[in-house]
Protein backbone atom coordinates (compact mmCIF):
# COMPACT_ATOMS: atom_id res chain seq x y z
CA UNK A 1 0.00 0.00 0.00
CA UNK A 2 1.98 3.17 -1.15
CA UNK A 3 2.53 5.51 1.96
CA UNK A 4 2.34 9.19 2.08
CA UNK A 5 4.31 10.93 4.64
CA UNK A 6 6.69 14.10 5.50
CA UNK A 7 9.67 14.89 6.82
CA UNK A 8 11.96 13.67 8.53
CA UNK A 9 11.44 10.20 7.39
CA UNK A 10 12.04 8.65 10.91
CA UNK A 11 9.97 10.93 13.10
CA UNK A 12 7.28 12.53 9.95
CA UNK A 13 4.58 15.19 10.85
CA UNK A 14 2.10 13.13 9.23
CA UNK A 15 1.61 9.55 7.35
CA UNK A 16 -1.02 8.17 5.78
CA UNK A 17 -1.65 5.59 2.55
CA UNK A 18 -2.92 6.70 -1.42
CA UNK A 19 -5.47 4.25 -1.21
CA UNK A 20 -8.00 5.57 1.34
CA UNK A 21 -6.68 9.64 1.89
CA UNK A 22 -7.08 11.83 4.71
CA UNK A 23 -10.43 11.37 6.78
CA UNK A 24 -11.64 14.16 8.73
CA UNK A 25 -14.89 13.44 11.41
CA UNK A 26 -17.46 15.23 13.29
CA UNK A 27 -17.11 18.37 10.91
CA UNK A 28 -18.92 21.41 11.62
CA UNK A 29 -18.71 24.55 8.84
CA UNK A 30 -20.61 27.73 7.58
CA UNK A 31 -19.71 29.26 4.60
CA UNK A 32 -20.95 31.64 1.98
CA UNK A 33 -21.26 31.30 -1.48
CA UNK A 34 -21.26 34.47 -3.72
CA UNK A 35 -20.20 36.71 -6.85
CA UNK A 36 -16.79 38.29 -7.08
CA UNK A 37 -17.27 41.78 -7.51
CA UNK A 38 -13.41 42.01 -8.47
CA UNK A 39 -11.00 40.95 -11.30
CA UNK A 40 -9.96 36.79 -10.48
CA UNK A 41 -7.90 36.44 -13.53
CA UNK A 42 -4.66 37.20 -11.80
CA UNK A 43 -5.12 35.02 -9.09
CA UNK A 44 -5.75 32.13 -11.54
CA UNK A 45 -2.95 29.37 -12.99
CA UNK A 46 -3.66 29.74 -16.92
CA UNK A 47 -4.40 26.49 -17.13
CA UNK A 48 -8.01 27.35 -15.12
CA UNK A 49 -10.67 29.88 -16.32
CA UNK A 50 -14.08 31.20 -14.21
CA UNK A 51 -16.68 28.76 -14.57
CA UNK A 52 -19.51 31.80 -14.45
CA UNK A 53 -19.22 35.77 -15.32
CA UNK A 54 -19.50 36.93 -13.08
CA UNK A 55 -16.90 35.00 -10.77
CA UNK A 56 -18.41 32.59 -8.46
CA UNK A 57 -16.45 32.73 -4.68
CA UNK A 58 -16.23 30.36 -1.46
CA UNK A 59 -15.38 31.95 1.99
CA UNK A 60 -16.08 29.13 4.81
CA UNK A 61 -14.65 28.30 8.30
CA UNK A 62 -14.50 24.56 9.36
CA UNK A 63 -14.06 22.98 12.80
CA UNK A 64 -12.63 19.58 11.89
CA UNK A 65 -13.79 17.76 15.19
CA UNK A 66 -11.38 14.70 14.76
CA UNK A 67 -8.68 13.80 11.59
CA UNK A 68 -5.99 11.77 10.86
CA UNK A 69 -3.25 15.19 11.72
CA UNK A 70 -5.71 16.12 14.80
CA UNK A 71 -8.51 18.50 15.50
CA UNK A 72 -8.15 21.55 14.07
CA UNK A 73 -9.98 24.96 12.41
CA UNK A 74 -9.60 26.08 8.91
CA UNK A 75 -10.25 29.62 6.72
CA UNK A 76 -10.54 28.86 3.08
CA UNK A 77 -11.39 31.39 0.26
CA UNK A 78 -11.78 29.74 -3.06
CA UNK A 79 -12.79 30.99 -6.99
CA UNK A 80 -15.20 28.43 -8.76
CA UNK A 81 -12.92 27.49 -12.09
CA UNK A 82 -12.87 25.20 -15.00
CA UNK A 83 -9.61 23.24 -15.89
CA UNK A 84 -8.99 21.93 -19.17
CA UNK A 85 -10.55 18.66 -18.66
CA UNK A 86 -13.54 20.75 -18.56
CA UNK A 87 -14.37 19.47 -14.82
CA UNK A 88 -15.27 22.41 -12.48
CA UNK A 89 -14.32 22.90 -8.96
CA UNK A 90 -12.55 25.74 -6.92
CA UNK A 91 -8.88 27.16 -6.47
CA UNK A 92 -7.51 27.91 -3.52
CA UNK A 93 -5.85 31.10 -3.38
CA UNK A 94 -6.02 31.56 0.39
CA UNK A 95 -6.30 28.63 3.44
CA UNK A 96 -5.27 29.14 6.89
CA UNK A 97 -5.46 26.53 10.17
CA UNK A 98 -4.87 26.92 13.95
CA UNK A 99 -1.80 25.50 15.17
CA UNK A 100 -1.70 22.49 14.09
CA UNK A 101 1.86 22.04 12.62
CA UNK A 102 0.90 18.81 10.53
CA UNK A 103 -1.98 20.26 8.78
CA UNK A 104 -0.31 22.90 7.83
CA UNK A 105 2.46 20.81 6.37
CA UNK A 106 0.56 17.90 4.83
CA UNK A 107 -1.42 20.61 3.22
CA UNK A 108 1.34 22.17 1.96
CA UNK A 109 3.64 19.70 0.80
CA UNK A 110 1.38 17.06 -0.51
CA UNK A 111 -1.94 19.11 -1.86
CA UNK A 112 0.44 22.80 -2.85
CA UNK A 113 -2.54 24.47 -0.65
CA UNK A 114 -0.86 27.62 0.92
CA UNK A 115 -1.92 27.46 4.31
CA UNK A 116 -0.59 29.70 7.11
CA UNK A 117 -1.21 29.84 10.65
CA UNK A 118 -3.87 32.38 12.04
CA UNK A 119 -6.30 32.37 14.62
CA UNK A 120 -9.62 31.13 13.48
CA UNK A 121 -12.63 30.71 15.67
CA UNK A 122 -16.61 29.64 14.87
CA UNK A 123 -18.42 29.77 17.59
CA UNK A 124 -22.44 29.76 18.04
CA UNK A 125 -24.73 32.41 20.16
CA UNK A 126 -28.17 31.88 20.43
CA UNK A 127 -29.53 31.66 16.49
CA UNK A 128 -26.61 33.18 15.29
CA UNK A 129 -23.38 31.31 14.12
CA UNK A 130 -20.03 33.48 13.62
CA UNK A 131 -17.24 32.67 12.17
CA UNK A 132 -13.40 35.17 12.29
CA UNK A 133 -9.97 35.28 11.04
CA UNK A 134 -7.53 37.06 12.47
CA UNK A 135 -3.70 37.00 11.61
CA UNK A 136 -1.87 38.13 14.03
CA UNK A 137 -4.41 38.30 17.03
CA UNK A 138 -6.05 41.66 16.94
CA UNK A 139 -6.03 41.73 13.06
CA UNK A 140 -9.21 41.07 12.32
CA UNK A 141 -9.66 39.77 8.89
CA UNK A 142 -13.08 38.04 7.80
CA UNK A 143 -15.89 38.05 9.54
CA UNK A 144 -18.95 35.12 8.72
CA UNK A 145 -22.19 35.74 10.60
CA UNK A 146 -24.69 33.03 9.53
CA UNK A 147 -28.43 32.60 10.90
CA UNK A 148 -29.29 29.21 9.35
CA UNK A 149 -32.72 28.82 10.06
CA UNK A 150 -33.95 26.53 7.70
CA UNK A 151 -33.13 23.48 6.04
CA UNK A 152 -31.71 23.60 2.43
CA UNK A 153 -34.38 22.91 0.13
CA UNK A 154 -33.56 21.02 -3.35
CA UNK A 155 -33.34 23.91 -5.78
CA UNK A 156 -30.43 25.22 -3.72
CA UNK A 157 -29.11 21.69 -3.29
CA UNK A 158 -28.37 21.54 -6.98
CA UNK A 159 -25.47 23.97 -6.92
CA UNK A 160 -24.44 22.28 -3.71
CA UNK A 161 -22.10 19.01 -3.93
CA UNK A 162 -21.21 16.16 -1.74
CA UNK A 163 -17.98 15.56 -4.30
CA UNK A 164 -15.89 19.12 -4.48
CA UNK A 165 -12.64 19.58 -6.89
CA UNK A 166 -10.30 21.75 -5.77
CA UNK A 167 -6.70 23.25 -7.27
CA UNK A 168 -3.77 24.32 -5.88
CA UNK A 169 -0.12 25.17 -6.44
CA UNK A 170 2.49 23.34 -5.39
CA UNK A 171 5.55 25.57 -5.27
CA UNK A 172 9.45 24.67 -4.70
CA UNK A 173 12.02 27.06 -4.99
CA UNK A 174 15.28 26.88 -6.52
CA UNK A 175 17.91 25.37 -4.27
CA UNK A 176 20.99 28.22 -5.75
CA UNK A 177 20.83 31.00 -8.26
CA UNK A 178 20.82 28.27 -11.09
CA UNK A 179 17.04 27.47 -10.76
CA UNK A 180 18.26 23.78 -9.79
CA UNK A 181 15.20 21.74 -7.75
CA UNK A 182 12.32 24.86 -8.60
CA UNK A 183 9.09 22.94 -9.50
CA UNK A 184 5.73 24.62 -9.94
CA UNK A 185 2.80 21.85 -10.45
CA UNK A 186 -0.88 22.38 -10.16
CA UNK A 187 -2.65 19.85 -7.92
CA UNK A 188 -6.06 19.14 -8.88
CA UNK A 189 -7.85 17.13 -5.86
CA UNK A 190 -10.91 16.35 -4.06
CA UNK A 191 -13.37 16.00 -0.71
CA UNK A 192 -16.04 14.10 -0.54
CA UNK A 193 -18.64 14.58 2.64
CA UNK A 194 -21.34 13.08 4.02
CA UNK A 195 -23.67 14.50 6.09
CA UNK A 196 -24.59 14.16 9.58
CA UNK A 197 -27.78 12.72 9.81
CA UNK A 198 -30.43 14.58 12.53
CA UNK A 199 -32.79 11.83 14.99
CA UNK A 200 -35.24 12.45 11.98
CA UNK A 201 -33.11 11.20 9.29
CA UNK A 202 -32.48 14.49 7.66
CA UNK A 203 -29.55 15.69 6.69
CA UNK A 204 -27.55 18.74 9.17
CA UNK A 205 -27.63 21.01 6.07
CA UNK A 206 -29.10 24.79 7.06
CA UNK A 207 -29.23 27.73 5.04
CA UNK A 208 -30.26 31.25 5.68
CA UNK A 209 -29.02 34.90 6.33
CA UNK A 210 -25.43 35.30 5.81
CA UNK A 211 -22.77 38.29 5.64
CA UNK A 212 -19.03 38.66 4.88
CA UNK A 213 -17.09 41.24 5.75
CA UNK A 214 -13.60 41.77 5.42
CA UNK A 215 -12.84 43.80 8.53
CA UNK A 216 -9.21 44.90 8.48
CA UNK A 217 -7.51 44.52 4.88
CA UNK A 218 -4.24 43.14 4.66
CA UNK A 219 -1.23 43.53 1.90
CA UNK A 220 0.54 40.35 3.29
CA UNK A 221 -2.85 38.62 3.71
CA UNK A 222 -5.30 39.76 0.84
CA UNK A 223 -8.40 37.86 1.51
CA UNK A 224 -10.24 40.70 0.30
CA UNK A 225 -9.20 40.57 -3.11
CA UNK A 226 -12.25 38.27 -3.48
CA UNK A 227 -14.29 41.26 -3.43
CA UNK A 228 -17.55 40.47 -2.20
CA UNK A 229 -20.70 41.09 -4.82
CA UNK A 230 -23.75 39.46 -4.40
CA UNK A 231 -24.36 37.09 -1.58
CA UNK A 232 -25.71 33.57 -3.49
CA UNK A 233 -25.84 31.24 -0.21
CA UNK A 234 -25.30 31.24 3.08
CA UNK A 235 -24.85 27.21 4.60
CA UNK A 236 -24.18 25.74 7.97
CA UNK A 237 -23.30 21.80 7.52
CA UNK A 238 -21.99 19.06 9.69
CA UNK A 239 -20.51 16.21 8.19
CA UNK A 240 -17.54 13.58 7.60
CA UNK A 241 -15.16 13.76 4.98
CA UNK A 242 -12.11 12.27 3.05
CA UNK A 243 -10.00 14.03 1.07
CA UNK A 244 -8.06 12.70 -1.94
CA UNK A 245 -5.57 13.95 -4.54
CA UNK A 246 -6.11 13.23 -7.99
CA UNK A 247 -3.46 14.49 -10.22
CA UNK A 248 -1.30 16.97 -11.41
CA UNK A 249 -2.56 19.11 -14.36
CA UNK A 250 0.70 20.47 -14.99
CA UNK A 251 4.57 20.29 -14.12
CA UNK A 252 6.37 22.93 -15.17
Amino acid sequence: MPEVRGIPFDAPLYHGDREHGSAFLNCQAVQAVFTIASDVERLLPKQLTPAADPAVGVVGIANYGSSIVGPYLEQYSGIEVRDPGGETGFYIPYIYVTTNDAALASGREILGAPKKLAHIALTREGSLIQGTLERPTGKRLLTITAQPDSRLRAAARQMFSTHTNFYSVRHLPPVNQFGKGAATQLVKWCTNRTFRRDAGGEEVLFTGPVSLTYDSPSVIDPVHNLKVGEIMLGTYEEYDSSLQAIDLLSDA
